[in-house]
């Protein structure tokens, strides 16, 4: 299977310290228009279990992902973004790198690698749970692929892909402590090798179309 990915880089006129949260807000407003922007769902009639406009904050630069018509809605607005207002602060947008493809996505027969560029917030209250009473690491490392197959799984049922073979998840795997929705969770930082085909920049887990669980090939 092939998607339509649009990849909006905005280079700004210096690093953006905010979250991806706050550039999602202020497009969002920005462009009210179109409600796939900001997910409101009751508005749009739809319902997308995965966000076909995902908002990034990687290492200081604010990035959107457009899929299938989102990719079509971000190419609509591009020319109109000349600023970012991200809470109290103003950033003038200098540059735009725009990238359009046809990405694949789907199971293959080879291990593909992957890294998480942002933290992956793979557990719920309830896993959460089961794992923080786990003591062996290998039993910590085996939940947590199962659950990073489970949240590829479900990416695929978002986007209407049923996938027909089991998926083998090998990764290594850091926690550390983030912040969602004003609530203190653990993230997941570090690489992972899976038979599926991620296109760039795609998000797993909670918290996708803020940011958080931001793929890339490794």
């Amino acid at each position: 299977m092939t998607l339509k990915t649009l990849v909006l880089i905005l280079n700004t006129d210096r690093p953006v310290k905010e979250l991806a949260s706050k550039l999602r807000g202020y497009i969002a407003i920005r462009f009210k228009q179109y409600p796939i922007l900001h997910h409101h769902i009751e508005e749009a009639g739809y319902l997308y279990t995965y966000p076909r406009i995902q908002y990034k904050q990687i290492e200081g630069t604010p990035l959107v992902l457009g899929i299938e018509e989102g990719a079509d809605i971000l190419k609509k607005i591009s020319d109109e973004i000349a600023e970012l207002k991200l809470g109290k602060s103003v950033y003038k947008v200098k540059s735009i790198q725009m990238t359009q493809m046809n990405a694949e996505f789907g199971p293959c027969r080879e291990n593909n690698h992957y890294k998480f560029v942002t933290p992956w917030l793979a557990l719920n209250p309830a896993n959460y749970e089961r794992y923080k009473w786990i003591s062996d690491w290998r039993e910590k490392k085996e939940f947590l692929n199962g659950i990073l197959a489970g949240n590829i799984l479900s990416m695929c049922k978002g986007l209407d892909y049923v996938v027909d073979r089991k998926l083998y998840v090998h990764s290594r795997l850091d926690d550390e402590k983030v912040e969602y929705k004003g609530v203190p969770l653990i993230g997941f930082t570090g690489e992972f090798r899976v038979n599926f085909r991620i296109p760039e920049f795609f998000g797993l887990g909670k918290g996708v179309s803020q940011g958080f669980g931001v793929v890339k090939a490794y």
